[in-house]
């Protein structure tokens, strides 16, 4: 099993960084999941006409955790596998019992979390690795949720995510190689950033496992989707 220093976020390790945790390999069949295609059209959604509460491209789920709740809806239009895979998480109630395992306050500023319990011991995934839809040109912009990967494998995402805390180009899609391929974007808190923004100024202390890792346990209670 790989641990904290060799994932997430490839190019912290470009700038010298420190990086975080693993992501479980275990629970598929170590290949990435299949392609689908899904819609590719523009959105103007300041513009766009309301949309009805049924809105299957653009889910919404729930986080309930010890320091707070926020909101974030999900984007099945722009990264239809990812979504897809996070879902699948979602209803297995996989998060459920994880923790915030990290805090990483210097650039790139991200929370991270969906893999680790309270003992700091990796969960085993669920499915296949998830194809990494980060070429759809999403940016890893504030507020918004992207999947933590193996830097040196594009397409190696499991059960880990990040919440952006600030606008982290570096983590963008800049080309096919693996160093400057990027991480998936698949949505954004609509409400409660408050919360997800006291997470990124708790105590941190390094462990074996995890560096920057909470001092005081961030629990994430359970992940539901609202519709």
């Amino acid at each position: 099993m790989q641990h904290s220093r060799k994932y997430i976020v490839a190019c912290l390790a470009t700038i010298s960084l420190l990086a975080t945790a693993g992501c479980s390999r275990s629970g598929g069949d170590g290949q990435p999941a299949a392609a689908v295609n899904g819609p590719n059209g523009d959105k103007a959604a300041d513009a766009a006409p309301a949309k009805p509460t049924q809105d299957p491209l653009h889910p919404v789920v729930v986080f309930e955790t010890s320091a707070g709740s926020f909101t974030v809806k999900l984007d099945a239009e722009k990264a239809p596998l990812t979504v897809s895979n996070f879902l699948r998480y979602v209803s297995n109630k996989y998060y459920d019992g994880t923790i915030i395992h990290q805090v990483q306050k210097d650039f790139p500023k991200v929370v991270l979390g969906g893999t680790y319990t309270p003992d700091l011991k990796e969960k085993a995934g669920v499915g296949s690795y998830v194809r990494n839809e980060a070429d759809k040109g999403v940016k890893n912009r504030r507020g918004t949720i992207a999947m933590a990967r193996q830097p040196d494998v594009i397409d190696s995402a499991t059960s880990m995510f990040f919440i952006n805390l600030a606008d982290n180009d570096v983590l963008d899609y800049k080309d096919r190689t693996p160093e400057k391929y990027g991480y998936c974007v698949f949505g954004e808190v609509t409400d409660g950033l408050n919360v997800v923004d006291s997470i990124g100024q708790v105590a941190v202390k390094d462990l074996p496992q995890v560096e920057h890792t909470p001092v005081e346990t961030i629990a994430i209670k359970s992940v539901r989707r609202l519709r």
